[in-house]
């Protein structure tokens, strides 16, 4: 009972909802599901949006009477995808502000946990609320709880453009979150796609992207996260109790340098008879070899999770697997433990069912902060609607720096190897 789960935004309320149908499924034991519920048995998790669509339906969709209902936090009016409206928030409002309402809910959370050690929050990079609220969130709890850890589940947007504001609002987020979070779980939306098509393409069936439907994308996602962060049997005490530590051993594990936050996720999965190597070959598929200037991506970090009744053939030989994987990722030589594993007999995803999810501190995350950055740079030279962020409260001051946090970023990121 460690952690507060905070969704922020529509983006980040639909994986809330596909995770905790996960971890309340019924063929859960209590025991996986006790880290996550305060000991009134209601879920540690406040879902805050600035319309209260997404949070009505996440409410009907997981099993009645889990949440709490204070921790239900809704506004009245989108925020147009605005970082700047979603970081200030409306400021004529003469109700209390999201911000201060969510805070509250979250200090009651933290009150009523044997230890709190941090908070996880689930949003995306290129909404108003997503990026601009979680970004003000995550700034105000480091402030508030500085000793306890912030991991962020960020999701990119598609290349292609899903706003025209999202480089702005992509490029304000991942620079706060370098400053104010400990980790990045960083989900690219045509990543996401291209995984969740995958089973379906399988199936020969014709246009099978076409298909593939937001709620099979948040379920791919969820499951990545059910990977790393359920409980695991090497982190419960003799009596057989999680305290839910997976979230901070994940980042005491693959964020050993502080400069170096932004986390890329991969899993594959199978049924029936096991072979942990091919998985592994499996999980290294969508990874990105080269940079967009051409150099090969490294990794300071690897962690494999590896799922299912069969753990006893991966814990036969791990080293076949964890060579794999640290030739596949490329991982720097200046670091003696690299790649490390975990297991577990049971899978919250489906029982009887094998994954393997892998967790790197990959630099080819700098890839969407380098495309971040160029194109937001080319808006600003430009004065590309910076009228809607002045409007707001912006400043010159909050995109200067933020090109700088991200320039910044990259340039460690060009160093990894030496």
């Amino acid at each position: 009972m460690s952690a507060v789960w905070l969704q922020i935004g529509q983006c980040g309320n639909q994986i809330g909802q596909e995770w905790w149908q996960i971890v309340t499924g019924t063929s859960n034991r209590e025991a996986d599901i006790y880290p996550f519920c305060s000991q009134d048995g209601h879920l540690s998790a406040v879902c805050v949006d600035s319309e209260p669509k997404a949070v009505r339906k996440l409410q009907k969709q997981v099993k009645r009477g889990l949440f709490r209902e204070s921790n239900l936090i809704m506004g009245k009016q989108g925020r147009g995808s605005n970082w700047a409206y979603g970081y200030h928030g409306v400021r004529s409002e003469s109700e209390q502000s999201l911000c201060s309402r969510t805070m509250e809910s979250l200090r009651k959370e933290a009150e009523k946990r044997d230890f709190y050690g941090g908070t996880v929050l689930f949003h995306s990079l290129s909404g108003g609320t997503g990026a601009g609220l979680s970004s003000r969130l995550c700034e105000a709890i480091r402030e508030e709880y500085p000793l306890g850890h912030i991991l962020s589940v960020s999701v990119a947007p598609h290349q292609a453009g899903e706003s025209p504001l999202q480089h702005y609002n992509a490029l304000l987020c991942l620079s706060w979150l370098q400053r104010y979070a400990d980790g990045v779980l960083l989900f690219h939306n045509d990543e996401v796609l291209k995984q969740a098509a995958a089973p379906v393409a399988r199936k020969d069936t014709p246009e099978a992207s076409c298909q593939v439907s937001f709620p099979s994308m948040n379920a791919y996602l969820a499951s990545c996260l059910a990977g790393l962060l359920c409980p695991l049997k090497i982190f419960t005490s003799q009596s057989g109790v999680s305290m839910g530590m997976e979230p901070w051993e994940l980042l005491r594990t693959v964020c050993p340098m502080p400069a170096f936050k932004f986390l890329h996720t991969a899993q594959a999965s199978t049924r029936g008879t096991v072979f942990w190597d091919s998985l592994a070959s499996s999980a290294l598929q969508p990874l990105p070899r080269q940079s967009l200037d051409g150099n090969p991506h490294q990794s300071t970090a690897v962690l494999a999770v590896a799922r299912g009744p069969r753990e006893d053939a991966f814990l036969a030989n791990p080293r076949l697997v964890l060579r794999k994987l640290r030739q596949g990722y490329r991982c720097v030589s200046w670091n003696p433990f690299a790649a490390t594993y975990w297991t577990d007999a049971a899978s919250l995803v489906a029982p009887g069912r094998h994954s393997l999810t892998v967790c790197a501190n990959h630099s080819s995350s700098a890839d969407l902060l380098q495309r971040v950055e160029q194109r937001a740079r080319a808006m600003y030279e430009s004065n590309a609607f910076l009228h809607w962020y002045w409007r707001h409260g912006c400043e010159e001051g909050d995109f200067e720096q933020a090109f700088e946090t991200v320039r910044s970023v990259l340039g460690d990121y060009s160093h990894l190897g030496e």
